[in-house]
Formats: structure tokens, C-alpha cells, sequence
């Protein structure tokens, strides 16, 4: 199994409709597996949400609930996908980006490669493709977890693409700051894809492609405002494409299904045929990769916000027709994030976003797709405002949200 991951991406791709975006290499897996239309992080930001990719668990459990390099680290007892492949015999290793941890030892991979790069896709990608090499001369079965820093901010690395010709989401501005952004971005695009397009042609060059289950997915949205940083489908929906071994009967093609990025160690596992172990927050899509017609297990998706550079406690419900969104303290509209505050994209922006945030958001997602008229005082929907803030509670009371008792302290410092 190899699984793929970049960074601030979310659905910027041509497999997902960004028609200006360089991601031929994804775009092909998306036709020759099953691409996840409707899969989403359990958090706009980095540390929780690939922790939830990899323990199955939601933040407010696994304990990331804000950055790992701000003192955010795993409770105690959790299992990640590789420490739970390892007692079955599984070969496991991480080549370049992580964000669960200040040290990669702790994570529980067996092997550790491209740790001094930075996580530049290139030679992150050289140093899986030459662990995929050796990999092929065995008969044991691993897990290769290749993590891109791509396409974190800054994107001065990359030549950029012509400013004229990117497809402006309709979220942003279009104007000349936006699409100069816009362009350095889709620059770092087009390097991380082809870059993914060197681990899989190792797959096929050294055979291992046929039996190799492959997965691609992002950690949550763009690094542009009004997505990263928030809980809109922008900041939380992200690109999943699975294209599972070739013996398996899975249908190749794309899926309305709701799916949390909680589900894919319970997937993983499930499809796998070894133990899922109790407590996962995550369900198991499992039937679908096996070719079997039953419902999908999912009429929800959760996430959540609490710390990202500062303290911006946020919930929320998505189905498939509305999204609630909850928010703890008061804020402005958006809470940019570093990064994005320092963007060109932001200089353009106006200030728009400054304006009071309400306590509680509700979308309906089928005559507002990009959630920019507010329901949440309509009369018409008040039946559904209120079923949705009972349900977010009460996912909060399973989890053991701690915003439920109140403002969520910054982590204690830990020694060692």
C-alpha cells in the first residue's frame, strides 16, 4: 500500500474541476480508481487532520487539536495505522512530510527516509521510488506513507503559470493579486504532481502495480482565504483518489459518498481483512473497494477547529443537503492564519472578512454550494438548524469534546 499526501491542495485539481490546475498524474489515477467527490478532513489545518487520517480517530481523541510544533501531541494509547500493520507481519515506512509530531520516531513506522529535505516533493519522491525498488525484491507486504511539504506556502520555488490563464475560484477575487497567486501556486502543483508521477511509474516498472493498493488524498483546503483555516467545504473538503489492487472488483469510478478522512483506517484494515480495532470514530467503506452494492455507511461528516495560530474554537455538521457550523468564541468572519494573512491573495481581498462572526451558520448546500447565504435565522429552516446543532452535540458528548467544558487550554508542556 502506498499512500500520498500533500499539503493545502484540497480539491485544486483537474480531476476535481479546477480545469486550469497541472495535476495530469492525479487526474489519471482519478479515471483508473474510484475518486471520493465528497471526502473531507476532520480539520482545516494540518496536525489534526492527518492525525485522523492515520489513528481514525477525530482530534478532541487522538489529542492534536491544535499544531504539532505548538506543543499539540498524541494521547496517550493511540494506535496509529502503522503500529496496528506492524503485529501482522507489514513492512512500514515514511518518506518526508509528517505533521503529527516534532520527532517522525514516535509516529511508528519502521523506517524513516528523506528526513532532512524539507519534504520537497523531489526528493521525497527519489526516496520512495528507490524504497519501492527494494521493496519489490521481497514478498512482504508494506505500507509506504509519502508525504509531500507541497504546496505549502511559499510557492517562489516553482516557475509560476500564467496569471491569465488560472481558473479563480468563485470564493476569491479576481483580480491581478489573486491570479499572481494563483499562479505560483498551480507552479508548485504541476512540480508535486509530476512528482507523483514518479512513485507510480515505480510501481508499474518494478511490477508492484497490480497488487499495490494506492491512495492519494490532501490534508484540507487551499492556503487561500475563506478556505484553509475555516470549516467551509473549502477548508475541509479534500481530494481522495483510491485505486485499489487490480484483482479487487471495485467499479472505477467517481462517488457521491460522504466520507471522513476517520474512515480510511478503518477501511485500510477492513479491506485488508485484519481486526478493526474498537473505539475508531470512522466507519468502513470496505464494500465498496470489494465491488459490493450496499448503502454507504455515512449521512454525516463531522469537523472541527480549536487552535490554529491562535485560540478559534469552531464545530461542525455536514450532510448531504446542509452544513451547520458552530462557533465557541467570537471572532471575525475569518481567522487567517499566518500565511495566508501575509498572501498576495489577501492584500486583494478587502476587508470583508473582518465583519462579526454569527454564533451559528447553516447552508443549504443544494441551492448554495459555495455557502455564502446564511440560513441560520430562516423560519423555513429552523427545524433543521435545530436537529443539527442536536446532532453536532451530540457527536461532541461521544468524542469527549473538551470545548464542551469550556475554553480549551494550549497543551502543558511535556518533558523529553
Amino acid at each position: 500500500m502506498v499512500i500520498v499526501h500533500w499539503h493545502d491542495v484540497g480539491r485544486h485539481l483537474g480531476a476535481y474541476g479546477a480545469a486550469s490546475a497541472p495535476s495530469p498524474v492525479v487526474d489519471r489515477l482519478a479515471g483508473d480508481g474510484i475518486r471520493f467527490d465528497r471526502a473531507y478532513a476532520t480539520a482545516p489545518l494540518c496536525s489534526p487532520s492527518r492525525g485522523s487520517i492515520f489513528t481514525g480517530l477525530h482530534p478532541q481523541a487522538h489529542g492534536l487539536l491544535g499544531l504539532a510544533h505548538h506543543g499539540w501531541r498524541y494521547a496517550d494509547g493511540v494506535r496509529t495505522l502503522p503500529v496496528l500493520l506492524a503485529p501482522h507481519g507489514w513492512r512500514t515506512a515514511l518518506a518526508g512530510m509528517q505533521h503529527e509530531s516534532t520527532d517522525a520516531r514516535t509516529l511508528g513506522f519502521g523506517e524513516l527516509l528523506a528526513q532532512d529535505c524539507g519534504s520537497r516533493c523531489d526528493p521525497v519522491a527519489d526516496a520512495a521510488a528507490a524504497w519501492l525498488r527494494d521493496a519489490a525484491r521481497r514478498t512482504t507486504p508494506f505500507l509506504l506513507s509519502v508525504g509531500f511539504n507541497e504546496v505549502h506556502r511559499p510557492y517562489d520555488e516553482y516557475p509560476p503559470d500564467d496569471p491569465a490563464a488560472v481558473d479563480v475560484p468563485p470564493y476569491l477575487p479576481d483580480n491581478p493579486w489573486t491570479r499572481a497567486d494563483l499562479a505560483a501556486f498551480q507552479g508548485a502543483i504541476r512540480r508535486a504532481d509530476a512528482a507523483t508521477g514518479r512513485v507510480l511509474d515505480t510501481l508499474d516498472v518494478t511490477g508492484l502495480a497490480d497488487d499495490t493498493w494506492v491512495i492519494v488524498t490532501t490534508d484540507h483546503g487551499i492556503a487561500f482565504p475563506r478556505a484553509k483555516s475555516t470549516l467551509y467545504d473549502t477548508g475541509i473538503g479534500v481530494a481522495l483518489v483510491m485505486r485499489p489492487p487490480r484483482t479487487w472488483p471495485a467499479a472505477r469510478a467517481a462517488t457521491e459518498r460522504l466520507y471522513s478522512h476517520v474512515d480510511l483506517v478503518p477501511t485500510v484494515l477492513d479491506a485488508l481483512g485484519l481486526p478493526v480495532p474498537g473505539g475508531l470514530h470512522g466507519v468502513s467503506h470496505a464494500p465498496l473497494l470489494h465491488g459490493r452494492d450496499v448503502p454507504p455507511p455515512r449521512d454525516a461528516v463531522f469537523a472541527g477547529k480549536t487552535y490554529h495560530d491562535v485560540y478559534d474554537p469552531m464545530r461542525c455538521i455536514r450532510t448531504d443537503r446542509h452544513a451547520l457550523i458552530r462557533s465557541f468564541e467570537e471572532r471575525p468572519v475569518l481567522t487567517l492564519p499566518l500565511d495566508v494573512a501575509a498572501s498576495p491573495t489577501a492584500r486583494g481581498y478587502g476587508s470583508e472578512w473582518l465583519r462579526h462572526r454569527p454564533p451559528v451558520e447553516l447552508y443549504d448546500l443544494a441551492d448554495d454550494p459555495s455557502e455564502e447565504h446564511d440560513r441560520a435565522d430562516d423560519p423555513a429552516l429552523a427545524s433543521v438548524r435545530d436537529d443539527l446543532v442536536e446532532r453536532l452535540t451530540r457527536w461532541q458528548l461521544d468524542t469527549a469534546d473538551p470545548l464542551l467544558d469550556g475554553p480549551v487550554p494550549r497543551p502543558a508542556p511535556r518533558d523529553g
